[in-house]
C-alpha cells in the first residue's frame, strides 16, 4: 500500500552586491534541501510554500515569482507504509538578508549557485536549482534588472 502526500516549498534567493544567492536548509539526516513542507487541509500548492518560507526560513518579506513551477517525487518507508511525496518548488525572492534557523533544520547557508548545486545532494531538487537558475537569468536579462559581468562558462 503506497500513500500518496503533495508538499510544496520555495527555491529562495536574495541578491549580495549583485550576487544571487540561494537559502539551502540542512534537515535533520543531514541532506540540504529548500524550505518545504506537506500541504494541509484545502491548501493551493503557492499558499503552502508561502507559509513554509515563514516557518522554516523565518523571513517574512518575500515575493514568489511568476511563471516557474518544478516538481520531483520519491519514494520513502515511514511508520511501515510507503509514501509517494511530490514536492512541488516555486521561485521566490527574499527582500531580508538573513534567515532564521527553525527547530526542523540543524543548519541553515545562503550559497552562491555553484556552492549551492555541489551541496545539495538529491537528484530532483538539484535539477529543479539549474532550471530555477536559468529562469531567472533569462528573466534578469529581458528586464534588464540585473547584467552578468562574464559568462557563466554554460
Amino acid at each position: 500500500m503506497t500513500v500518496q502526500a503533495t508538499s510544496a516549498g520555495a527555491i529562495l534567493y536574495r541578491d549580495t552586491r549583485g550576487r544571487r544567492e540561494y537559502l539551502l536548509l540542512k534537515s535533520r539526516p543531514g541532506d540540504w534541501e529548500f524550505p518545504k513542507g506537506g500541504v494541509e487541509g484545502d491548501e493551493e500548492l503557492q499558499q503552502t510554500a508561502i507559509r513554509e518560507v515563514k516557518e522554516e526560513a523565518g523571513i517574512e518579506d518575500f515575493r514568489l515569482l511568476d511563471g516557474f513551477r518544478d516538481d520531483y517525487d520519491y519514494v520513502f518507508e515511514a511508520n511501515g507504509k510507503r509514501i509517494h511525496k511530490t514536492v512541488h518548488l516555486f521561485v521566490a525572492k527574499s527582500f531580508e538578508a538573513s534567515a532564521e534557523l527553525s527547530n526542523e533544520h540543524s543548519d541553515l547557508q545562503w550559497r552562491d549557485y555553484e556552492q549551492a548545486i555541489n551541496t545539495i545532494t538529491q537528484d530532483g531538487p538539484r535539477e529543479i536549482l539549474r532550471d530555477a537558475h536559468e529562469f531567472l537569468d533569462e528573466k534578469f536579462d529581458e528586464d534588464g534588472e540585473e547584467s552578468d559581468e562574464g559568462s557563466d562558462g554554460g
